[in-house]
């Protein structure tokens, strides 16, 4: 995704890897990837979406055309219906800019105020023109929460450290609405995850409805507001 046409640094060169499209015009790699073996270049945008998210533990977004929008309605749609994240998604205009503003604005008006999208799919991403505050966004989305994947029907939430059992109760109180059955509840790895680099990591398990994804990154934050006191030092596994 561009921003304002010029290249980004990133990681730097020999922590990167870039996924280009062949297109008639415009488009050229990122200058610090260009001519590096770890340059992927593809035919079709849908082939590149698809290894852009696999690889990917969060989204940046900056200001451009209908390929910007194209990936940030994509990578939305999929966030929302649970085929990609969670992951932190933040959107990032240059320093007192409004071009992210603009667009939640329109989604504001013309999709949750229409019914067409739930009040809290907008806690979907994070607008915001500093840096500092998308860094912090990304850094405090896996601040407790660390992954999660589906054993069954059950949706399994791994995290870095052990909720206490009273914020385990609280937390049951506050996001009932999203449950199917039972209750959020502590539990060891599955039979499943055995063998995972995970597997020693604490757990919540819960019969999630797999349709209000705004409360399920609401139920995250929650985990990371009230686990974030149980943190001692940086997790190996931290992203």
């Amino acid at each position: 995704m561009a921003l304002w046409r010029r290249p980004t640094r990133g990681a730097g060169r020999s922590h990167s890897f870039g996924l280009n499209v062949q297109l008639p015009f415009e488009q050229s790699a990122n200058a610090f990837i260009e001519g590096d073996e770890k340059l992927l270049t593809f035919k079709y945008f849908f082939t590149r979406k698809l290894f852009f998210l696999r690889e990917t533990d969060a989204v940046i977004a900056f200001p451009g055309g209908f390929g910007t929008m194209d990936e940030l309605f994509e990578c939305l749609t999929l966030i929302q219906t649970g085929k990609f994240g969670p992951s932190p998604l933040v959107l990032v205009d240059r320093p007192g800019g409004d071009y992210w503003q603009e667009w939640e604005k329109f989604s504001k008006d013309q999709l949750r105020l229409k019914g067409l999208i739930s009040p809290e799919d907008h806690h979907l991403y994070t607008v915001t023109d500093r840096i500092d505050v998308a860094c912090q966004a990304v850094s405090d989305f896996y601040s407790v929460y660390h992954s999660s994947r589906y054993v069954g029907p059950m949706l399994v939430l791994r995290l870095k450290v052990e909720l206490a059992d009273a914020d385990v109760e609280s937390i049951n109180r506050a996001f009932e609405d999203i449950l199917v059955a039972g209750a959020i509840e502590k539990t060891a790895a599955f039979p499943e995850e055995l063998g995972d680099e995970t597997v020693a990591l604490p757990r919540l398990k819960l019969h999630y409805d797999q349709r209000n994804t705004g409360r399920l990154y609401q139920l995250i934050s929650e985990i990371n507001r009230r686990g974030a006191a149980q943190l001692t030092e940086v997790h190996p596994e931290q992203k």
